[in-house]
């Protein structure tokens, strides 16, 4: 395909995946719309995820193949993917990006979905991009180039100091919130927390499953939101064996929908804790 069709796939694609995310966003649309996919995942065939049965190789190098709404194998023996497109949209609705805002992305991967956050900030904006694999920060480096505003930063995001942040995305399965998040959130300032227990897939690979929580700063109260379920790769460095026990409890138990607030302590009552964790707990009230 040559650029002009290229554009019309890719305005389709928009459209497409707007629509299984259930979002209206014309911003978020366009800023999916102008991103060439197949820039950020390297030379095709590509190995695209196809339950049950697992990756298939895509049959040559066309970009067409990389327009629907799937996983795309960045660290295919490690189960680590470029997300799945509708879901991710979601989660950065959930953010509310705003121009001239400043953003992390903890668990950038390739740099494809921080180039779409990169967009909602605008050039007033500031991003900077965390990831832990080294050779996927070597390549999200190169992919986001092109951004003045994007900074990337190969390591562990949950040990390195933050800016004060308008809106923080962790892109990988918690077992507990970090303290260099919650310190970094502005007051109005958002944390896209997804907060889950580890598995180990049929083929082997390490995952996780949980939920995921929009954490609200204001002032000193951080208010918290369940919104939706969700099965994401884990953050190596944000999961503790006492924490991830006493959340699998919790999702035992059920009652994630009714929590409102987290608490930078575990010293709340039992009647109102939802789960507790050292100096963290999401409660009722």
């Amino acid at each position: 395909m040559n650029e002009a069709e290229m554009l019309v796939v890719r305005r389709a694609y928009a459209k497409q995946i707007m629509f299984a995310s259930g979002l209206e966003d014309p911003r978020l649309e366009a800023a999916l719309a102008k991103l060439p996919r197949e820039a950020f995942l390297g030379p095709g065939p590509w190995p695209i995820m196809r339950q049950p049965s697992g990756y298939q190789m895509t049959p040559d190098n066309d970009p067409v193949y990389l327009y629907q709404d799937v996983l795309v194998g960045m660290l295919s023996k490690k189960g680590l993917n470029n997300g799945q497109p509708s879901f991710l949209m979601f989660l950065i609705s959930l953010g509310r990006p705003r121009e001239g805002e400043n953003a992390v992305h903890i668990g950038a991967g390739q740099g494809y979905y921080t180039a779409v956050i990169a967009q909602l900030v605008g050039d007033a904006g500031k991003v900077t991009a965390i990831e832990y694999e080294q050779d996927l920060a070597i390549r999200a480096a190169a992919n986001l180039s092109a951004f003045s505003h994007v900074r990337v930063v190969q390591g562990d995001g949950t040990k390195m100091p933050l800016e004060p942040s308008d809106v923080i995305y962790v892109n990988a399965g918690a077992v507990h919130p970090a303290n260099t998040w919650l310190d970094a959130m502005k007051d109005g300032g958002r944390l896209i927390l997804p907060l889950t227990v580890g598995y180990t897939t049929s083929d082997g690979h390490a995952m996780t499953r949980g939920a995921i929580f929009l954490i609200e700063r204001k002032g000193d109260d951080y208010l918290a939101q369940w919104k939706s379920e969700s099965a994401i790769y884990p953050c190596l460095g944000a999961r503790d064996a006492v924490s991830e026990a006493a959340l699998a409890k919790a999702f035992e138990k059920g009652g994630w929908e009714k929590v409102t607030r987290l608490y930078r302590t575990e010293e709340i009552e039992e009647e109102r804790c939802w789960v507790r964790g050292p100096d963290w707990s999401l409660a009722y009230s």
